[in-house]
């Protein structure tokens, strides 16, 4: 143990209830990052792909552990007439509804809309009015989901791996997400490459350190047609790039 580190061994050790989603914001969304632009253009073409022969009828989608994020939402609104932001940390559930009222969201997320139009499914949603009018927010923890409400696409980006440094966690929050997807949903999961935790303002949270094969076989039980990218992008000290990952549910048979 390094001196003076506090340990956050698992989710409940972590100090959410502190959790600052403005400075969350202005550390690594307010000016887009490269590696934030390339995942949400590799979203974008995988969902085209996904829904090119058509969207089936009341297709409903859910971000966990939505966080101060809002570009996973808006990478599946052309698909969506609902769409759930599962929150657990009460500030970033205030951040969240504030961004889904009836005022609009943030002008931050608009550079990270001008990706996403540029593939044609998203060209004729007007993103503010559509975001207002299908996202709600909820909160909910990970760990606490039981499958017993299923969607039709899903997103979770740097959840599983950002909430402990328990290795059981991580993997029980992957099973926890895919678990609430309907076989067949596309998906797309973020991950930090080798993280050894990040700082949001006055406080330190916590990571399980995870590579492209760590990711690979937590997937692997559920996900079909796994593309798993590497990105070599370093955004602050501590971590070693980004990992993306995009499939289809295999089965909707929860797991015990």
């Amino acid at each position: 143990m390094e001196l003076g580190r506090v340990m956050m061994d698992r989710n409940a050790d972590a100090p959410w209830s502190k959790f600052d989603p403005e400075v969350y914001v202005d550390l690594n969304y307010r000016t887009p990052l490269e590696v934030d632009l390339l995942i949400v253009g590799l979203m974008r073409d995988y969902f085209s792909r996904c829904f090119e022969r058509g969207v089936p009828p009341s297709v409903r989608g859910v971000d966990v552990g939505a966080g101060a994020n809002l570009y996973p939402a808006l990478s599946m609104l052309p698909w969506c007439e609902k769409i759930l932001l599962l929150e657990y940390a009460t500030p970033n559930v205030e951040y969240l509804e504030k961004q889904a009222s009836g005022g609009g969201y943030d002008m931050a997320w608009d550079a990270f809309w001008d990706v996403l139009r540029e593939a044609p499914a998203y060209r004729d949603v007007e993103p503010r009015s559509r975001f207002g009018e299908i996202v709600r927010v909820e909160r909910a923890n990970l760990l606490d989901l039981d499958g017993q409400r299923r969607w039709d696409i899903g997103t979770m980006f740097f959840v599983a791996d950002s909430m402990s440094e328990c290795p059981d966690e991580f993997r029980r929050g992957v099973r926890c997400f895919m678990d609430v997807l309907n076989e067949g949903a596309p998906f797309a999961a973020a991950f930090m490459k080798e993280s050894l935790g990040y700082q949001v303002g006055e406080h330190r949270y916590p990571a399980y350190r995870v590579n492209v094969d760590t990711v690979r076989e937590s997937l692997e039980p559920f996900g079909a047609d796994l593309e798993i990218h590497d990105l070599h992008h370093m955004v602050r000290p501590g971590h070693e790039g980004m990992i993306l990952a995009l499939g289809r549910r295999n089965s909707a048979i929860a797991t015990p």
